[in-house]
């Protein structure tokens, strides 16, 4: 059952997703939030090989190792927009390497136990209890896990988990739990539920709940469903002959389950593109997109950036955090000193600024950054 106004899913109906999420009413909060963190995704593969190595890497050979496709005035432009991360050197051939500062955020990382026990969690989720290694290895930032999670985690951990080859695809691997399944979770909407079986709400500033609405809400809030934890019957959940009940249920428990996976990320966030790759093995039934569009009390849907970005609304206040962590404080710094760009620091901060006579304009759009896959 969707909750949005009657007004809204009209409009949804003659348009297509990325329109209707463009169209949608606006949280300028949450769209700043994005806009920040744009320059960071763009880079997150230059920046994964440059903090794996030792000593500064030739322009030439990163270039032909990574797709420097980063933003439309090319690679070099985009390098020099951010000094206070990335360390230009000359003579030619350029070098690059990340600045103090910038390494020193990027080697916070979680425990081995945390790492452990976010695998443990997000596995347990799973109605097979096991996902491919590839659909987490996309989401290892968000969860805060090592690069190398299979070697520094799993291998660790084999009274936890284990890998075996995917009978399905060739060449792919699957991430099984081994541990005793009846292990119990709590799930972190537990701490802030009003009441039983309901969410905690926040509704964008200038959200009108009209009374239908707020009827709506009421009930759907006090409607039992299985918990992301729970197994929960697969067969009765994609029966064709489904009640209205039951697929009500299994409409609540995809938000139960995203609401989940969201409180395990570090920064409450993820791309919804990487969240569908486990659509099929948390047994999601529903479009994942239309679970965030239909709940905007509880997530928060930005396509800024050529990207659906969703938020867990109750995580957040003013932008920022409630509960942050070592790994989220240290991500929140170094989108602050990139979003610092070249301020202050004119052309004497890089030896091969000077030496090209090249200035970077520190006034870009984030329509300039290229996409790539990450």
């Amino acid at each position: 059952m969707s909750l949005l106004p009657a007004r809204l899913l009209h409009s949804r109906g003659k348009t297509t997703a990325a329109q209707y999420v463009a169209a949608r009413h606006i949280d300028h909060t949450f769209e700043k939030l994005v806009s920040a963190h744009l320059p960071l995704v763009a880079a997150a593969p230059l920046v994964d090989a440059l903090r794996a190595s030792p000593e500064p890497l030739a322009l030439p050979d990163l270039a032909r190792r990574l797709p420097l496709r980063l933003h439309r005035r090319g690679a070099l432009h985009f390098l020099r927009l951010f000094p206070r991360v990335f360390d230009l050197r000359a003579p030619l051939p350029l070098s690059l390497s990340l600045t103090a500062p910038a390494a020193e955020l990027l080697a916070v990382a979680a425990s081995p136990a945390a790492a452990a026990q976010t695998l443990h969690r997000l596995l347990a989720m799973s109605a097979s209890r096991s996902l491919p290694v590839r659909a987490v290895f996309r989401v290892w930032r968000e969860l805060a896990l090592p690069d190398d999670f299979e070697d520094s985690v799993v291998s660790r951990h084999p009274h936890l988990f284990r890998i075996a080859p995917n009978p399905a695809e060739p060449n792919t691997h699957i991430l099984h739990l081994v541990a005793d399944p009846a292990t119990e979770f709590t799930p972190a909407v537990e701490k802030t539920r009003p009441e039983n079986y309901a969410f905690k709400l926040q509704f964008p500033p200038g959200f009108k709940l009209t009374k239908e609405y707020r009827k709506k809400v009421k009930e759907w809030q006090q409607l039992p469903y299985i918990g992301p934890y729970e197994v929960s019957n697969q067969k009765a959940m994609t029966s064709k002959r489904m009640s209205k009940v039951t697929r009500r249920k299994m409409e609540k428990r995809a938000v139960g389950i995203a609401h989940e996976f969201l409180s395990l990320t570090v920064e409450k966030m993820v791309e919804v593109e990487k969240f569908s790759q486990f659509r099929k093995w948390f047994g999601i039934d529903v479009n994942v997109r239309d679970v965030f569009l239909d709940h905007p009390g509880i997530f928060y849907l930005s396509a800024k950036g050529k990207r659906h970005t969703v938020f867990l609304r109750e995580a957040y206040n003013r932008g920022r955090l409630i509960e942050p962590n070592g790994v989220s404080e240290a991500r929140r710094k170094l989108v602050e000193l990139m979003l610092l760009r070249r301020h202050g620091l004119g052309n004497a901060n890089s030896n091969a600024n000077v030496a090209s006579g090249a200035s970077a304009d520190a006034r870009e759009d984030a329509s300039d950054l290229q996409e790539q896959e990450i």
